[in-house]
């Protein structure tokens, strides 16, 4: 785990607020009254005095413990048995409720019993299990004393003040000769400087998590020699963690006169410094500031007020909430580099040069150190510094291959950058923040799974109401994310990801409670929460070392985006052997496994607060003992297709905070007593089963919903005022609303349904409406109401009945609208804008038509003017709406996105749409226009784009289903912003050459055009010579009658090449050059294709080459692979290919090796294995002749599957787990005496049988 070493002394121990509380546990009367029996009282006092001594000295141990290691490990010895203690007081109150629920049912009034008598039998057994419990717990505490005494620990009476260890402070001069990557955001914040006199501009915060380079860049603009001529003063401070006024006013009047200041009243000092400043333009830094205090700023900023305009102040934080505190207007975020600038850093600071120019051997593993850098200055800056000097090739692969990179504190600034981002932290965001440790590197999650998991650990003990809980965790993820701990993906803005050096941070602070499987690592007993990546089949193997770890709060698979998207097994080994002894877990996940039926054992797990079983394809039912888990919290079923129905007791689950059935779509009803579930914050969806519409009324004490919630199965409500009981108007938390009836329409009543819809008025705080299937012909007068005015969405899907669109227009914030199958329908006109058509749809930006089937026309001819321009609108999407003639909305000022499909008769004109970036048009055969004389006929009749005008913005362009089309004329070039082209299903187009494309035209994509012959793309005599191909990504598919890609090579921008199912395609291009980007190429059914081209070797950024189904492939490359960086290479099902290339053994960087169905192939790697192999699959009979295959070097079982495990066992140790695919080897009677063909490690091997069914044995 890169940096963990540097990191061993950041995780400190916190032991005393959780006594503390555990103290008051112990105190309450509640537990008490309980512990009837006078044993367990007697023990329950002896636990609590020995508490009490412990807790004495804990805040001292706590100081000590950073320097201490002795004092570290008593404190982890503690943390231990606290955690112990924390269970049996759990089971404390699970206890206490389980009874108070049963005397609830029985309709008993009384209190609970008094009496020093069991209740019970189990009262007796419950008592005798705890007592021994607790009395094991006492002993093992009072072991510890000695030690304790040993340690010379103080007794405080009082809190000790929060103390962070010293640190280097940066100050104006700077330290870096050389920054990469930080010119754009230089020019941003001096444009923020010199060219802006706004006062609402005076704070200019620079935000990022730390080792990023905020102080850099805020050394580099203060020093620039533009900033000398506009400011009369400057003057830099080092805020630091702890925020002095008096110390902060006095740097910067020190900075400014360059004269030391001895006052320390803070109104002298700022009187002074407030007449330096008078009557001129100054410039000041604040370095590094943390505090958020809002009067602290105000009292720094005093000497400020009578500042000269265009006077300024930097900021530079990791926290945004500083700059909301500081009143800014905006903040300029600091983005993490790019892997060029990192390199150049790394090479900076361990070369002394920008570049590897002098150096050439080391620049391919530099490469791969940077990339464990992911894009931080700080580290690159560290690792180079490590290296410095030293240029032996060796040396710098061991810190490449090093597990745990040795930096000691001296040699490392990682650990104060990093380790003050942690200790910053108040207690309660450490503890979350430390459980973020189960959250494996690369893993994007969502802001509401770790919500959920960090509810289930109960680290919002101080919410005690389970309404405020859901906004104080909100608050905590906020907080992390302010901190820059958590970021957003950039891949997915809804999710969220930790900086492999902060996912380091965070495992070093956690220490050994945060667990997560990888590789060979053994789990430790006090591990409390485990995670792992869960793979496709999850053998016994995987879980070996868990038995010893019996104390787990949480066992949680989780799974990176990219990987295992279908479902996922479960040996029955973890189901009844290894989950039921887990009896303290707390969250329970088994998603994505698919398990037919859960065993019982579930409702022992008393403490369980978190229950998910999402994306389980299989299971139909659920245990009823699931109906005992009176803990639990949060319970997940989303995606459970087949699930038929819920446990039938589940009113008994009180504590029910969130219950997500969203895909649950086989559900029939919701179980009895529903509306007992008082706590329900989220629930997914409500399902009415037929003749219980009266269930309706069981949402009436679930005011507490927020969020989602769909209803479904109106269709079974026969009395209206049973949906009036439902008050939903009463659930003003709830943001989103879906009501659904049957996709019936038999025997329903239109009369019943229009009143159920009027009975079903919700909040006015309501964002999100859907009415799904509904028979009406009109709607309930409150849908459109603009007193709606939080109404952002809308979706009427399948109303047949609609006569005309409902008026929505006046809804003040509507922004998106969804109109689909209103088969009724045939105008849309001023009716859907309502009656006074002035200021409408004044914030729509999205619209969309979908299968109108009978929609005839737009008649907009009696609506306002300035309405009809929709003036927000930016996206606009119209499909399947065969009957509509006509023109569309001729001005639409701000559409930026239009789609058009099958929609024959409609005239498309987008010459009024001056913001156009994207443009979609499928089937629309006739009447396209993108100017007035857009598509004509030639002289000879054929159809071809012309006349397009080179004022438009287009950047993405797909033309489909458009059957006349036969040629891209010369003109559409001039769309000089269009970057991707997409044609489908253009029946007649015969070629597409370079001049007809767009010059800046980065992403073609061409399907299904069954008569194009000829595409070409090289330098030819049509083209001008002065614009470049930038061409970077070319997918071709299902164009059959494609021959040939190029005249001679293939454009050297182009960085992707995908040709699939074109079976008459040869090659791509006569030869590759020196000079290409090339990086993926991927060939999958051509049938002709006979090779890859000369010059294949030369390619220096290739790193995937996969080849499948070409019938007619021989050879790959008489020129050989390309070494330098192919990572991923695939044959498959090229039944011709006679051998692999000479140079596969030279093929360093290779990670992934596939090989199957190429009988021809009959020895692989004769002169050894790629180093870095960590995926080998090899199929096909003739492969297997042991002569041919050599012994196989180590490879590394880090991210290769478990469940294929067969090959010769001599040819290579049994430690090296290669994934091997045995389908298509031959049968044990087939392998000519050769015993070893079928060796299998691991108790189980699967296969797929030739049904196509999989098979599993041993």
């Amino acid at each position: 785990m890169p940096f963990l070493q540097a990191l061993s002394g950041i995780g400190e121990v916190f032991v005393s607020k959780l006594i503390d509380f555990f103290l008051d546990k112990l105190a309450s009367s509640e537990l008490l009254e309980f512990a009837t029996e006078k044993q367990v009282r007697e023990e329950i006092q002896k636990l609590e005095n020995e508490l009490k001594q412990i807790r004495r000295v804990l805040d001292d141990a706590e100081e000590r413990q950073m320097k201490e290691q002795q004092v570290k490990d008593w404190l982890i010895d503690i943390q231990n048995l606290a955690f112990d203690v924390e269970d049996v007081l759990d089971e404390f109150a699970t206890e206490i409720g389980r009874r108070d629920l049963m005397m609830e049912r029985r309709g008993s009034s009384c209190k609970r019993p008094t009496l020093n008598i069991p209740s019970s039998f189990n009262d007796v057994l419950f008592n005798r299990d705890i007592m021994s419990k607790i009395r094991d717990l006492t002993a093992k505490l009072k072991d510890l004393e000695p030690q304790r005494n040993k340690l010379e620990l103080r007794m405080t009476a009082c809190e000790r003040p929060t103390r962070l260890e010293e640190r280097l402070q940066l100050t104006s001069l700077e330290i870096e000769n050389h920054v990469y990557g930080r010119d754009k955001d230089k020019q941003t914040i001096l444009d923020s400087l010199l060219k802006s006199d706004d006062e609402r501009n005076f704070v200019i915060p620079i935000v990022g998590m730390g080792g990023i380079g905020k102080t850099t860049l805020a050394q580099l603009v203060y020093n620039d020699a533009s900033i000398q001529h506009h400011f009369h003063l400057k003057a830099w401070a080092c805020v630091s963690d702890y925020f002095d006024v008096l110390r902060i006013t006095k740097e910067i009047l020190q900075s400014i006169t360059s004269v030391s200041c001895n006052d320390n009243d803070l109104n002298i000092v700022q009187e002074k410094l407030q007449k330096e400043l008078s009557g001129k333009k100054f410039l000041i830094v604040l370095d590094d500031v943390w505090n958020e205090n809002y009067h602290d700023w105000t009292v720094l900023q005093s000497p400020f007020k009578t500042r000269t305009q265009g006077s300024k102040i930097i900021v530079t934080t990791r926290n945004h909430g500083v700059s909301s505190t500081m009143g800014a207007l905006h903040a300029h975020s600091l983005e993490l580099l790019s892997a060029d600038d990192c390199l150049s850093v790394f090479a900076q600071h361990a070369l002394g040069a920008r570049d590897f120019e002098g150096h050439p051997s080391l620049k391919e593993v530099a490469e791969k150190i940077v990339r464990k850098c992911n894009g931080l200055p700080l580290a690159a800056k560290t690792l180079g510094g490590l290296l410095r000097t030293n240029v032996d090739l060796h040396a710098w692969e061991d810190i490449l291959e090093s597990e745990r990179w040795k930096l000691s504190k001296d040699q490392s600034s990682i650990i104060p950058a990093l380790q003050l981002s942690y200790h910053h932290l108040p207690l309660h965001l450490k503890r979350c923040f430390m459980y973020c440790a189960i959250i494996p590197k690369d893993c994007e999650f969502e802001k509401e799974e770790i919500i959920l998991w960090w509810r289930a650990q109960g680290f919002l003990q101080e919410a005690r109401d389970k309404r405020c809980i859901h906004d104080l965790v909100h608050k905590y993820f906020k907080d992390l994310v302010s901190r820059s701990l958590l970021q957003v993906s950039i891949n997915n803005k809804s999710r969220f990801v930790m900086h492999d050096l902060i996912n380091d941070l965070a495992q070093s602070a956690a220490g050994e409670v945060c667990f997560k499987i990888e590789g060979s690592q053994q789990i430790l007993k006090h591990a409390r929460h485990l995670s792992y990546i869960a793979e496709r089949f999850d053998g016994t193997k995987k879980f070996e070392g868990i038995y010893e770890a019996q104390h787990l709060r949480t066992f949680l698979p989780l799974r990176l985006s990219s990987v295992f998207r279908t479902g996922h097994f479960l040996t029955n080994h973890v189901l009844t052997n290894l989950l039921p002894n887990l009896r303290c877990l707390r969250a329970l996940s088994l998603k994505g496994y698919q398990i037919i039926m859960l065993p019982d054992f579930v409702g022992d797990m008393k403490l369980l607060r978190y229950l998910n079983f999402s994306q389980n394809r299989v299971i139909k039912c659920l245990p009823e003992s699931l109906s005992t888990l009176h803990n639990l919290e949060t319970f997940l079923l989303k995606g459970c297709y087949n699930l038929e129905k819920l446990p039938s007791e589940m009113e008994k689950l009180v504590n029910l905070c969130y219950l997500d059935i969203t895909g649950a779509y086989k559900l029939e009803s919701m179980a009895s007593n529903f509306s007992m579930l008082t706590n329900l914050q989220k629930l997914s969806s409500f399902v009415l089963g037929k003749e219980k519409g009266h269930k309706m009324r069981e949402l009436m004490n679930l005011s507490n919903l927020r969020g989602q919630l769909c209803i479904s199965g109106l269709q079974n409500i026969a009395e209206p005022q049973d949906a009036w009981m439902a008050r939903l108007s009463d659930m003003s938390r709830l943001e989103s609303l879906e009501l659904q009836w049957s996709k019936d329409f038999e025997n329903r009543r239109e009369e019943v349904e229009k009143k159920v819809l009027d009975g079903f008025q919700p909040s006015k705080k309501l964002m999100e409406l859907s009415i799904k299937f509904y028979c009406g012909e009109m709607l309930a007068n409150w849908v459109g109401d603009s007193s709606f005015n939080c109404l952002q969405s809308l979706c009427l899907d399948n109303c047949r009945n609609f006569l005309s669109l409902p008026s929505i227009g006046k809804l003040p914030v509507l922004k998106k609208v969804r109109i689909k199958e209103l088969r009724s329908v045939r105008t849309v006109g001023v009716e859907f804008f309502g009656e006074n058509t002035t200021n409408t749809f004044s914030s729509l930006e999205i619209l969309e038509f979908v299968d109108m089937l009978n929609w005839e026309k737009w008649n907009l001819c009696e609506v306002d003017e300035e309405a009809r321009k929709f003036p927000k609108l930016r996206e606009l999407f119209i499909e399947n709406c065969p009957l509509l003639l006509g023109s569309m909305p001729e001005d639409l000022p701000s559409l930026k996105k239009l789609a058009i499909r099958s929609c024959e008769k409609l005239i498309i004109s987008v010459q009024n749409f001056p913001l156009l970036s994207e443009l979609e048009i499928c089937g629309c055969h006739e009447n396209f226009q993108l100017s007035a004389t857009c598509i004509r006929r030639n002289r000879r009749g054929k159809r071809r784009i012309d006349a397009i005008e080179d004022s438009f913005s287009i950047v993405r362009m797909t033309i489909s289903n458009w059957e006349r089309l036969e040629k891209l004329s010369t003109t559409l070039y001039s769309l000089t912003l269009l970057m991707e082209l997409e044609l489908v299903g253009c029946q007649k187009l015969i070629s597409v050459v370079r001049s007809n494309l767009p010059s800046n035209l980065k992403v073609l994509g061409i399907s299904c055009c069954k008569n194009l012959q000829c595409l070409l793309l090289d330098e030819g005599e049509d083209v001008d010579s002065n614009n470049a191909c930038v061409l970077q990504k070319l997918d071709i598919v299902s164009c059959e009658s494609l021959k040939r890609i190029n005249r001679s090579e293939l454009p050297s921008t182009l960085k992707t090449l995908k040709i699939h199912k074109c079976p008459k395609v040869e090659s791509i291009s006569q030869e590759i050059q020196d000079n290409s980007s090339l990086e993926t190429i991927v060939i999958s059914n051509c049938d002709m294709f006979k090779g890859l081209p000369q010059g294949l070797n030369n390619l220096k950024h290739c790193n995937c080459i996969w080849i499948s189904n070409c019938s007619n492939l021989i050879s790959l490359a008489e020129s050989g692979l390309p070494s330098a960086n192919l990572e991923v290479l695939r044959l498959c099902s090229c039944r011709r290919l006679q051998a692999l290339p000479g140079n596969m053994h030279s093929l360093n960087a290779l990670k992934e090796l596939e090989i199957s169905d190429c009988p021809n192939v009959t020895s692989i790697l004769e002169e050894g294995i790629p180093t870095h192999l960590t995926s080998l699959r090899i199929g096909g009979p003739n492969i297997w002749k042991e002569s041919h295959c050599p012994p196989l070097s180590p490879i590394s079982a880090s991210r290769i599957s478990q469940n294929w495990r067969a090959y010769p066992p001599m040819a290579f140790a049994t430690q090296f787990s290669p994934v091997l695919d045995y389908r298509k080897l031959p049968k044990p009677q087939d392998t000519s005496g050769n015993q070893h063909a079928f060796f299998a490690f691991g108790a189980k091997y699967r296969g797929v049988s030739n049904d196509g069914r999989t098979v599993q044995k041993g």
